[in-house]
């Protein structure tokens, strides 16, 4: 009986590129495509795949709060594609899941693949949820640890670098990426302005606009527009205009500097 998959990446290429490797395989059927987590969660309820092919790394939902919402004792066996290998790939080992780094490489796809088949039959449904839980639960006690972003690693085509984020003057939201601005420079990270709100010092990073947040060390002027809107003026003389929905983060920022 085939091997029912299922493939989640909010990247087209991702997706693309697994079902590439799927479709030669006679004992594994693609069943579905999601591009989000959301949707991830409801094709696994619906479809219950044998195999996930799961992206860790989503914005909104990533590949963990997908396990953590369909259930660790209701998740099929996963194997995790990630394009980040600091992102603790350790842990997966170390609870003896498996993963993949993107760019996806056909040999040690095979090797993944293999390992599945033999999961599949030989190990109990108990013992996934085992290595499921010790993993979410290294996660779970890692963010409750982990302290406020201090630098950005910045990955470009060919080199990997680093951002303080002290000297981030302001942030706008780029779709599903997010633009450092540090003077005349901009800094392309995957996140969303929402994952950002959690991880930035709450002291100095401010949201005020749905697209953008600013370090108020940075904040040269304010001009009081209509309706509780702003102008403000940042280092370097660049113009934004923050919004009604984000006055009472503003209003907050003016009281406390008296």
């Amino acid at each position: 009986m085939p091997i029912r998959a299922l493939i989640v990446d909010d990247e087209p290429l991702g997706r693309t590129g697994i079902r590439q490797l799927v479709d030669p395989l006679d004992d594994i059927t693609v069943v579905g495509e999601a591009a989000d987590g959301p949707e991830a969660v409801r094709q696994i309820q619906i479809d219950e795949p044998d195999l996930v092919f799961l992206d860790v790394q989503m914005p909104e939902m990533s590949g963990l709060e997908v396990v953590r919402e369909v259930g660790v004792e209701a998740m099929p066996l996963t194997i995790f594609v990630t394009a980040y290998d600091e992102y603790a790939l350790d842990a997966f080992e170390a609870h003896a899941l498996d993963y993949l780094l993107k760019p996806v490489e056909k040999e040690r796809f095979e090797e993944a693949i293999e390992r599945a088949r033999r999961q599949l039959q030989q190990v109990s449904a108990n013992d996934l949820d085992q290595h499921l839980r010790g993993l979410l639960q290294e996660y779970a006690d890692e963010e409750e640890e982990s302290d406020l972003i201090e630098r950005f690693t910045i990955r470009s085509r060919d080199r990997i670098y680093f951002v303080d984020a002290d000297d981030v003057q302001w942030i706008e939201s780029e779709g599903d990426y997010v633009a450092l601005h540090d003077g005349d420079d901009a800094h392309l990270v995957r996140k969303t302005m929402k994952e950002l709100e959690k991880q930035l010092d709450p002291d100095r990073f401010l949201r005020v606009h749905r697209s953008y947040i600013v370090n108020v060390d940075y904040i040269e002027e304010l001009r009081p527009l209509d309706h509780g809107t702003y102008q403000l003026r940042m280092a370097g003389g660049v113009p934004l205009k923050t919004s009604r929905g984000y006055s009472d983060n503003v209003d907050a920022l003016l009281d406390a500097t008296g």
